[in-house]
This record gives C-alpha cells, structure tokens and sequence, in this order.
C-alpha cells in the first residue's frame, strides 16, 4: 500500500509538472491505477497537493538547515543550496504553478519553514554587505529562489546548464556581482 502511494506522488509530481491543471484521473492513468485507488490514498486534490507539499519542505528544510550551519560566506551559502536544492526544485516544480494557483495559501503556509530559511540567508548577506538591501531580506529571498523554480520549469529535463544557470542567475538577482556569481558556480553542472 505504502508502495502505491509512493507510487502516485512520484507520477503526481511529473503528470502535475507538465500540466498544473491535470486532475486525478489523470494521475491515476499515468500511475497505472483506477481513479478509486488514487481517492483512496488521497481524498480530494487538495489531500495530494498537500502532501506533495509535505514532502518537499522536508526535503527543502533538510538541504537548506544543514547548509545554514556552515560558517560560509551567505554568497557561498546560497550557491551550495542550488546546487543541493536543483534535483529537489525541478522535481517539484509543480508547486510553484500550484502556488499561484486555487491552492496557493495551503502551499505558502506549508513552505514558510523553508521561506524563513531563505530569509535568514539573505538577511545574514545584507548584514555582511553581500547581498543588496533594495528589497527586504523576506522578499528579496522570494524574488531569488522563484528565479531558481522558474529556471527549473524552463529547463524541462534535470540538465547541467539548469543548475549553473539557476545558480548564477539568483546570485545576480540577489545583487552579487556577475563574475563573483559565475566564480560561485565554479564547474557546478
């Protein structure tokens, strides 16, 4: 059972990232099962998307609190959580077409554990000099990160150039300058 479940979320998760709109019949389909089953594990839509939700935040929150122990530099910091963080963005994708959707203040409450954490680490950078201060540190983390879920869209398959180009373009965005940002990705596939 536990199997099945795991099951749908991971076919939810790619039926949801190519077409935010796709109900549960056709994550049903796509997961090889009947509509019933996927009922059975989660009972409306919003059960699902809930618990896609769930899980990403743990994952997020996991990534991101290890490297918020790391005496590094919050440009350096912010570089290693793309790079940890590029599998687990383009995998769930999806929330983020989801969260500007029916369904947005139920993802935007279960993210703000990971918000929070993003927040610290542009606000430990504008306090050291090395983010820009044109925007509070809550937002301008936003800002930053979606830039990081809108390369993952774009770049349909997990591909190298996605993950440098989500590093290097958050960076610019959070106002460090170009060539300490393309240093920042380094060789980052």
């Amino acid at each position: 059972m536990n199997e099945t479940r795991a099951r749908i979320l991971d076919v939810a998760l790619d039926v949801l990232g190519e077409n935010p709109e796709a109900g549960m019949g056709d994550i049903a389909s796509a997961a090889g099962v009947v509509r019933r089953t996927v009922y059975g594990h989660f009972p409306s839509r919003l059960d699902l998307v809930r618990t896609l939700t769930e899980r990403a935040v743990t994952e997020m929150t996991a990534l991101f609190a290890e490297v918020n122990a790391s005496p590094a530099e919050a440009d350096t910091m912010w570089a290693q959580i793309v790079a940890r963080v590029w599998p687990v963005a383009h995998r769930y994708r999806a929330l983020l077409a989801l969260r500007r959707g029916e369904f947005g203040d139920v993802i935007h409450g279960l993210l703000g554990p990971v918000d929070e954490l993003l927040a610290e680490i542009v606000k430990r950078g504008q306090d050291s000099g090395v983010f820009a201060r044109h925007l509070p540190a809550a937002i301008l983390s936003q800002v930053a990160y979606g830039t990081v879920f809108a390369i993952a869209d774009s770049f349909r398959s997990n591909g190298p150039q996605g993950a440098r180009a989500a590093t290097i373009t958050s960076l610019l965005m959070l106002g460090v300058p170009e060539t300490r940002a393309i240093d920042l990705a380094g060789d980052q596939p």
